[in-house]
């Protein structure tokens, strides 16, 4: 087997399983919330330790990939992972799950990272952007077991078992990685060249996309990983399983538009296909903001699909971004963005737990139509604007 599709499936599988743990409580939310005595508050915060440990490991990850490499760099990480998986397991308080959660975001931090910048010298630039779009769609088939089948698993084993046996999955993937990843051999020399991070805060169309990347990755990642599965409950009134069913279509969304990226990019370009997809992705969320009990569930279900599809365009920022900075710097420039999109999806999963919580609870604990669609109203303007201001990036020649 040639050595670029080794290292590849490699770095496949534990991607894989770090889009399933951090869309995992989208399915188990309203389990934890009983077993745990949870708000809506503490279970958005909880949830967004994920993505906040996640966003702030990816200064020192990046530096970390750019001196000792993408093999062992992630495969290191990963551990945090095993022992984060273990403590959610047999948590028995809030601050514990609230601990184990964070580990886990803290080892899958370097996954697709570490995927990328071993990819950048594995494959040509102008192939970077296919390469990463069929990897992260493949990967996404993560997201897709965190729905139907996690709802099945947990119903038959509990969430707890589920998380346990995670973490010995999370140790043969890291294991794999470290006997098949690849690292580049980039020498400290050039690891501090251009002046480090500076060179990337110091840019303006940096900003521009990196507004793009919070607002279209955090937002797809914010309700795809928590609050898509308390609004279909509560807004929909539908029980577990029909739940499951719609975030896998959502997850199925995604894969869909990581695969469609790579091609339609290539057509038109990264910028306007970005565009394209951060328009796509606002007007979903203001008719979910209007959707009412009475709408057909095909209506619902489409909505979800082009959810996913417009949201999993947030990936082709770093192929942005890997076109402007020298490749001796790209682990920092793909990790200073990755800040951004994971960033934005820990924020914006707290706060919006902040804005439903506080509507008062109705019909026996749920929480009220009103509520979710302030959210949506609120994560729609923010897309708008992070489109508007990357405008000024479609006009310039990649």
């Amino acid at each position: 087997m040639p050595r670029r599709t080794v290292v590849f499936l490699a770095f496949l599988g534990a991607y894989f399983l770090s889009y399933f743990f951090r869309s995992t409580n989208a399915v188990i939310a309203g389990d934890l919330s009983r077993d745990m005595e949870l708000s809506a508050s503490q279970l958005g915060f909880m949830t967004s330790l994920f993505f906040l440990i996640f966003a702030l490991a990816q200064l020192p990850i990046g530096a970390a990939l750019d001196r000792f490499g993408a093999r062992r760099t992630t495969s290191t990480l990963m551990l945090a992972g095993v022992a984060g998986n273990l403590l959610f397991s047999v948590a028995p308080s809030f601050p514990l799950l609230a601990l184990g959660r964070a580990l886990i975001g803290l080892g899958m931090a370097g996954v697709l990272m570490g995927a990328l910048k071993a990819f950048s010298t594995l494959f040509a630039a102008e192939r970077f952007a296919q390469v990463s779009s069929v990897f992260v769609g493949l990967g996404s088939l993560g997201a897709l077991a965190a729905a139907t089948p996690l709802t099945l698993l947990n119903s038959a084993f509990g969430w707890r078992t589920v998380f346990a046996g995670g973490a010995a999955v999370i140790l043969a993937s890291a294991l794999l990685i470290a006997r098949f990843g690849h690292s580049p051999a980039i020498t400290t020399a050039k690891a501090k060249d251009k002046g480090g991070f500076s060179a990337l805060f110091h840019r303006l169309d940096f900003w521009r996309i990196a507004l793009l990347n919070f607002a279209v990755g955090g937002t797809m990642f914010a309700y795809q990983a928590l609050w898509a599965g308390p609004f279909l409950s509560d807004v929909r009134g539908l029980d577990e399983v029909a739940v499951g069913n719609l975030l896998l279509l959502m997850g199925l969304g995604v894969m869909a538009g990581y695969f469609l990226m790579g091609r339609l990019s290539g057509r038109v370009g990264v910028p306007v296909t970005l565009v394209l997809g951060a328009t796509v992705l606002t007007l979903v969320q203001v008719a979910l903001a209007l959707t009412s009990p009475t709408w057909p569930h095909l209506v619902l279900a489409i909505l979800f699909v082009f959810f996913g599809v417009a949201g999993a365009f947030n990936v082709l920022t770093f192929a942005h971004v890997r076109f402007i900075f020298p490749l001796s710097m790209t682990g920092r420039a793909i990790t200073a963005m990755n800040i951004f999109g994971i960033g934005g999806s820990a924020l914006l999963q707290w706060g919006l737990g902040v804005v439903i919580g506080l509507y008062p609870l109705v019909d026996g604990g749920r929480h009220p139509p009103e509520a979710y669609r302030i959210s949506f109203l609120l994560t729609a303007g923010l897309t708008a604007l992070a489109c508007t201001l990357y405008l000024p990036l479609v006009r310039r020649p990649q």
